[in-house]
């Protein structure tokens, strides 16, 4: 009768030790299938991100170096102006225009810059007004090549005056 209640014991400890490395087996299946559904629903949102990146395409600057420098009259005295300007655009086309026509856009912006008075653009609301006036002369120009204005905003990185 021991051996009876001894082969009972171990017969009913054997199916524990069996279910132990099953129940590893299966949380380790557990695991990997929802790492797996992490990675998946990660690569779907980054390719989503990517999608729309490409739909509003990104920035691209270009700078117009070197910087523009020009003189004029402030009374009976001369003063200068040095610009340094970057155009920035989502149309790489646009910026291929711009690079083309970079003698154009800078004499129509020399041309600009050299007719201002002192007293206007030494203001932060008159160097605004220049910079909408000097975007709208870069976008008529490349309006002209290309059938539209591409070109998105002017920035002014530098502007000193003397």
């Amino acid at each position: 009768m021991a051996n009876e209640e001894q082969a009972e014991a171990a017969s009913a400890a054997a199916p524990r030790k069996r279910r132990g490395p099953l129940l590893v087996g299966i949380v380790a299946l557990l695991a990997l299938a929802a790492g797996g559904y992490v990675w998946q629903a990660r690569k779907a949102a980054h390719e989503q991100v990517g999608r729309q990146a490409a739909e509003h395409g990104a920035e691209l600057y270009l700078p117009l170096d070197p910087p523009f420098v020009v003189n004029f009259r402030d009374g009976d005295s001369l003063r200068y102006l040095q610009v340094a300007v970057t155009l920035m655009s989502h149309d790489p086309h646009a910026i291929e225009v711009a690079k083309a026509a970079d003698p154009v856009i800078r004499d129509a912006l020399v041309s600009l810059f050299s007719n201002q008075e002192y007293s206007i653009i030494s203001s932060a609301a008159g160097r605004q007004k220049l910079q909408e006036q000097a975007l709208q002369a870069v976008r008529r120009i490349v309006q002209a090549r290309q059938g539209k204005p591409g070109i998105d905003a002017l920035y002014f990185t530098s502007f000193v005056m003397q």
